[in-house]
Parts: structure tokens; C-alpha cells; sequence
């Protein structure tokens, strides 16, 4: 790892990020995998890996997502918008998973490679996105449910 410290600014979408990548309290690890990160997305010719960053959690994010509701004896899965905090935590849990389910190199390789996966629309994580999005298209029926 190297300790070049990219992460310099007060970013509170990162700082949020680093605290999900975090484990057992250790946040100068998940600084340090943030800022290897950054170096491998550098290194891969992107010119600014925070903006690469930003456009993945804005591809990621979803902006509406199904929940149970139960109503009589049935639980119906009901279309529902996500708001801005769920859906930034969502946004980082597909990320963090997609690149914790690869299984070929370092940790910092497989989250830059994924939030370069994300960014250009393509990847594990927004596919998840999508997958979500074709639940509360096929679900939108029981949308009437959302409110009681």
C-alpha cells in the first residue's frame, strides 16, 4: 500500500463510503485501500479518480426500490421511492459486494475496477441496480399499496 493520501478533501459522499468499506473499526485501512484505490484508477489513465468515483455511486444509486407491505393475509412486494440515504447506503453495499466477489487480486485492484465497471455503466453493482428497477416495473401494480 502505498501512502500517497489522494483523499485529502472533506468529501462527506466519501467519508460515508470509507465508513462502509470500514471493518472492525479500523478506518486507517479503509483510507489507505481508498487511496490505493485511486492510485490503480490513476494508473489505469483515468485523469481523476474522484470523478470517476462520483459518477459510479450516481450510476449505482437507486432511485426507487420494492418493500414488503402486507396487506390483509398477502405481502406484497410494493414499488417505493428510495431515499437519499438508502440509497447511498445501498449504492456502496453493491459496490463493496461486487468487488468482495471477485476473487483474482488485491482488494484496492477489485474495487477500482469495479467503480470503473460502474462508471461506465456496465458491471455487478449496476446490474443489481437494474435487476431492482425490473422488480418495481413488474411490481407496479401493487404501487396503490405504498401509502396505506
Amino acid at each position: 500500500m502505498t501512502n500517497t493520501n489522494v483523499i485529502n478533501n472533506t468529501d462527506p459522499l466519501l467519508d460515508k463510503f470509507i465508513n462502509y468499506l470500514m471493518k472492525n473499526g479500523k478506518k486507517s485501512l479503509a483510507k489507505a485501500i481508498m487511496d490505493d484505490t485511486f492510485e490503480e484508477i490513476k494508473a489505469k489513465g483515468q485523469k481523476n479518480p474522484k470523478a470517476v468515483f462520483s459518477k459510479a455511486m450516481e450510476n449505482v444509486m437507486p432511485r426507487i426500490e420494492v418493500r414488503p407491505k402486507r396487506v390483509g393475509w398477502s405481502i406484497y412486494q410494493v414499488p417505493q421511492e428510495t431515499k437519499a440515504k438508502r440509497q447511498l447506503f445501498l449504492a456502496a453495499k453493491w459496490l463493496l459486494d461486487a468487488a468482495r466477489n471477485r476473487k483474482w487480486a488485491n482488494f484496492h485492484k477489485l474495487l477500482a475496477t469495479e467503480l470503473m465497471d460502474a462508471a461506465n455503466e456496465t458491471g455487478t453493482a449496476v446490474k443489481k441496480k437494474l435487476d431492482v428497477y425490473k422488480m418495481a416495473e413488474a411490481n407496479k401494480a401493487f404501487a396503490r399499496f405504498a401509502n396505506r
